[in-house]
């Protein structure tokens, strides 16, 4: 692609999410979601392959009906009090309109059959701005609407979503479809806490953003698509392959590493909301994640050639490992202790 047109595409991902979280009026987050949507599609479909275009199609498919339910639960909102402001959303049919519109948006369960395939058909960059940038605008959304939100409808979502992202990612060979059944799942732990306390989902949400770009640099500098792939790859990079193991690890939310954090602070608000036992149950269901991070890590490290899988072998260029893969993996290990910290900021 055109560097010109590269600038001009990521800038325009920057304005409209910089637009639709500074927003109090509901039009101009809308405006601010419509330029994000119109700024990734290029992204997307640059390879000009024809899963690149389907996923490009699907998506905006998608998108351009959860923008539609966004601007219709706004204006019945706003037909009923009279009220544009983002704050103020009273009705309870704009409500639900407005969580089934930005489910959508996010790919949460009943409403994640896109996220997958759009992954898929993405390269590595555009997959790492789909799961990371992409899902800001929505959790801000939903963060300044979270006290009119219906706690337990987010409740059912949020436990479905991670039930179906642990289940449907253990059978996947796709490194960047099983980095989607993971967002779903992740999202299902945003969702569960958004209502009860929405500056805790906000930083499970920065982790999550932290770890999974940490993940998606790892093995694009490996160039990593496939777990065949995966498992060669530990002659070219043996330090990032176990860097990239223990970051797997701490997405899955092992202690003593940095994602146990969010974890371990929604497990105890919800306790204290006395919703125990939705916390034991989404605890459990995040143990299918963690098989399919295990194999991930499996394969990453622990595999040897010769082995049976049919794989081609990859050039061995040496490829210095930028300074930012450095920073965020060492990020996604180390943070737990500073979690007095990070809550006194929070």
């Amino acid at each position: 692609m055109n560097p010109q047109a590269k600038l001009i595409f990521t800038t325009s991902l920057l304005l409209g999410t910089t637009i639709t979280i500074s927003s109090n009026h509901w039009v101009l987050a809308w405006a601010g979601l419509e330029i994000n949507t119109l700024a990734i599609l290029p992204l997307i479909s640059k390879s000009h392959h024809p899963r690149a275009i389907e996923a490009a199609t699907k998506y905006f498919l998608v998108q351009a009906a959860a923008s539609a339910l966004v601007l219709f639960s706004s204006m019945t909102n706003a037909w009923h009090n009279g009220q544009w402001d983002i704050s103020q959303l009273t009705d309870p049919t704009s409500c639900l309109i407005l969580t089934t519109a930005l489910a959508m948006k996010l790919g949460l369960v009943p409403f994640h059959f896109w996220f997958p395939e759009v992954l898929q058909g993405s390269p590595l960059s555009t997959g790492l701005l789909l799961s990371t940038i992409m899902k800001f605008p929505p959790i801000t959304l939903l963060f300044m609407t979270s006290p009119s939100l219906n706690p337990t409808l987010l409740t059912t979502m949020a436990l479905l979503s991670t039930a179906l992202g642990g289940w449907m990612g253990l059978n996947q060979t796709q490194t960047r479809k099983i980095l989607a059944f993971s967002s779903i799942s992740h999202l299902g732990w945003m969702a569960i806490i958004i209502s009860y306390s929405p500056k805790l989902a906000l930083l499970n949400f920065y982790l999550y953003t932290l770890m999974t770009a940490a993940v998606f640099l790892s093995l694009s500098s490996m160039k990593a698509l496939k777990l065949s792939t995966l498992m060669t790859s530990w002659t070219k990079a043996p330090a990032l392959s176990a860097m990239l193991m223990l970051t797997l690890l701490s997405l899955a939310g092992l202690p003593p590493l940095t994602g146990f954090l969010p974890k371990w602070l929604i497990i105890q608000e919800l306790t204290k909301q006395e919703m125990a036992p939705a916390a034991t149950i989404i605890s459990l269901l995040s143990l299918l994640g963690l098989f399919f991070y295990l194999r991930l890590a499996y394969c990453a490290t622990i595999t040897l050639p010769p082995h049976t899988t049919n794989h081609i072998k990859q050039w061995r260029t040496y490829e210095p490992i930028s300074p930012m893969v450095a920073v965020l993996t060492t990020m996604s290990l180390v943070l737990l202790p500073t979690s007095p910290l990070i809550l006194s900021i929070i």
